[in-house]
């Protein structure tokens, strides 16, 4: 009860200055009330009765002023909060105090992240904490899982990405994002997200309410604000796009071209390139917008060619992407990945970006030199430094340290990662 006290007393919530208004107030009207009285009461018993109260009996009287006035406030604001707290169940202060802190983010840096999968929520779960001014372009070309079988039946675009990364935004503690996050072990449910269930149904209400086609762009304006996210994720484009890869294998060297991003990964070969159908593909305006207005834009991390290039792929996103003005950072994946980037250092990660969008798309690269052997597992296999002398290291500005999930090493850790940015960030301007 005393720490809940203390909390409404936190400087830059915006109570004390009312309370003292509220207080000053009271006093003016008692004055006004005394003076009031005095005029049109009989003065000599009312001063009388005034003169014979001793210090004791004025002190027990103020104290049951301010007692009354606190138990009205309290009772008056939880009766007038109590339908809202129906969809809160934390105390007032905290509520008052975490939407204070989300106007202060509001006006922090605008960061824009580029990517999808499992990667680019840690870049969300560390930015998130300096500012709400977030925004994650992310990839819609995944054709498995629980995704996929909503894009084959629903014909929606696919919602596990965009999920991944909500729940990012989100609070991690609340049961709702859990409940988002929740994943149906068995029955004809199996392996679906109940988030992905979630987005693709509310898409369809929305494309009844409106008619045409369902809206998936709707439907993730209504998933933000009922998780109450700190900021927004946004598809890189709202089409129906495959990706097309262009695979060597490993036995024969041949090469041959696998279609849709779930038979990538079961090839046993190396990714040599990778395209969009429709190559044509249009991008999502606000996301573009996104981009153009953005201070730091952050590529990844992720996967290198089904999850960040996906998205240049978009001729309108890449375009806007080389013509922002603001600070634009690769991140590296601290692992490599089979199939996409086997033995890959970090020139060969930056090299097939190039070979995809071009040069100079961005100024910065940011990777890990820290190599944990503490729960790495036996299959963990770490992006090595770009070799010495080599062709990148006259392009980029390279700046290595330690981005390793303690519990995961083959992960970033959201807030190295954030503290990271905005250093390198902050070195740059």
């Amino acid at each position: 009860m005393l720490q809940r006290l203390i909390k409404w007393f936190t400087p830059g919530i915006g109570i004390k200055r009312w309370l003292f208004l509220l207080l000053t107030s009271i006093v003016i009207i008692d004055l006004g009330t005394v003076g009031v009285l005095f005029e049109f009461l009989d003065i000599a018993r009312l001063e009388s009765f005034l003169r014979n109260l001793d210090w004791v009996s004025s002190a027990g009287l103020i104290i049951l002023g301010f007692a009354g006035v606190i138990l009205a406030l309290v009772k008056l604001t939880r009766n007038l909060l109590a339908p809202y707290r129906r969809l809160r169940q934390d105390d007032v202060i905290d509520a008052v105090m975490e939407h204070k802190e989300h106007n202060r983010r509001t006006k922090g840096i605008k960061f824009v992240a580029i990517g999808g999968g499992t990667g680019l929520p840690s870049a969300l779960r560390g930015m998130k904490d300096f500012t709400s001014n977030i925004t994650a372009v992310v990839t819609v070309a995944d054709d498995g899982g629980s995704s996929g079988r909503l894009r084959r039946d629903m014909g929606i675009a696919p919602p596990g990405d965009l999920r991944n990364n909500i729940a990012a935004l989100a609070d991690a503690d609340s049961l709702l994002t859990q409940l988002f996050q929740y994943r149906f072990q068995s029955g004809d449910l199996q392996g679906h997200a109940f988030g992905n269930l979630f987005i693709a149904a509310l898409a369809n209400i929305v494309a009844e309410k409106h008619g045409g086609q369902n809206s998936l762009a709707e439907a993730l304006i209504e998933v933000e604000r009922i998780l109450n996210i700190r900021g927004r994720v946004l598809p890189a484009t709202l089409q129906d796009v495959t990706l097309i890869a262009q695979v060597r294998l490993n036995e024969s060297s041949r090469i041959i071209k696998v279609r849709g991003e779930s038979q990538i990964e079961d090839v046993d070969g190396m990714v040599e390139t990778i395209e969009l159908n429709p190559a044509a593909a249009e991008a999502y305006p606000e996301s573009v917008k996104a981009i153009q207005e953005a201070d730091i834009i952050v590529l990844g991390p992720g996967s290198l060619f089904t999850s960040i290039l996906p998205n240049l792929l978009v001729k309108e996103i890449a375009s806007a992407l080389r013509a922002a003005s603001g600070y634009k950072i690769y991140v590296c994946n601290i692992a490599t990945q089979p199939v996409e980037t086997d033995g890959y250092t970090v020139a060969e990660h930056v090299m097939a970006l190039e070979r995809h969008i071009g040069r100079g798309v961005f100024q910065l690269i940011l990777a890990n030199n820290a190599y944990p052997k503490h729960n790495a597992g036996e299959n963990t296999r770490y992006v090595l430094p770009a070799p010495d002398n080599h062709e990148i290291l006259q392009r980029y500005e390279i700046r290595y340290t330690d981005l390793t999930d303690e519990a995961r090493p083959w992960r970033h850790d959201p807030q190295k990662l954030a503290a990271a940015i905005l250093e390198q960030t902050a070195q740059n301007r």
